[in-house]
């Protein structure tokens, strides 16, 4: 038997939501082997059974060890994380009115926070003020506040919000991700980087030894 194909990679995400409480390699891992047959073999070992409603940090240590657990002659390759996150969730049954409920509520927070902020910012630096001065210098004459400089900067402003989120309802203006889509995965990030260090702080982490 050739010598590559006793070499296993392997690939995990940081963090993975299971439904079932036997938690097998296949279910956290993609593997690649010129030996199908062990990649097969590998899928179905199981790693360990957890908890409904629970969550585990797993090093890379602790799957390499169960792997050679199995089959101690094969030599492991990990191209992905270090520690994985792993959460045993039951599965839950769809309803169709609480999602809506709670689209709902996001965005009347979103659209009264928004409109809260813009009005402050038009207070702070009083626009309306500002609007009347360029108005009188270039036509000699007051503004009533509905002129055509208000309505423009209304509209740039619509505008420039659509632009700044590069979204509208389901429509994308260019591949590139949404700001809140890219202040979201930081956040997750630093959720997942904190889960970490926390499992490994209380010694809660399932390593080998």
């Amino acid at each position: 038997m050739k010598a590559s194909s006793r070499i296993l990679y392997i690939k995990g995400e940081k963090n993975k939501e299971l439904t079932k409480t036997d938690v097998l390699l296949g279910d956290i891992l993609s593997m690649e082997c010129a030996d199908q047959a062990v990649v097969n073999r590998m899928k179905t070992v199981r790693l360990f059974r957890g908890a409904p409603q629970s969550r585990y940090v797993v090093s890379i240590l602790e799957v390499i060890a169960k792997i050679h657990e199995s089959d101690p002659g094969l030599t492991v390759e990990n191209l992905g994380e270090t520690d994985l996150i792993i959460t045993i969730e039951e599965q839950k049954k769809k309803k169709k009115v609480l999602p809506v409920l709670k689209s709902v509520f996001v965005v009347l927070v979103t659209f009264i926070g928004a409109g809260f902020s813009i009005m402050s910012f038009n207070n702070d630096v009083n626009v309306p003020k500002l609007f009347d001065q360029i108005y009188f210098l270039v036509t000699g004459t007051r503004s009533d506040g509905f002129g055509v400089l208000e309505l423009t900067y209304c509209i740039g402003m619509s505008l420039g919000i659509l632009l700044f989120f590069n979204h509208f309802g389901k429509k994308r203006f260019t591949a590139d991700p949404t700001p809140m889509e890219v202040e979201m995965r930081t956040y997750e990030e630093e959720i997942e980087t904190t889960l970490i260090d926390e499992y490994s702080r209380k010694k809660e982490e399932k390593d080998v030894g």
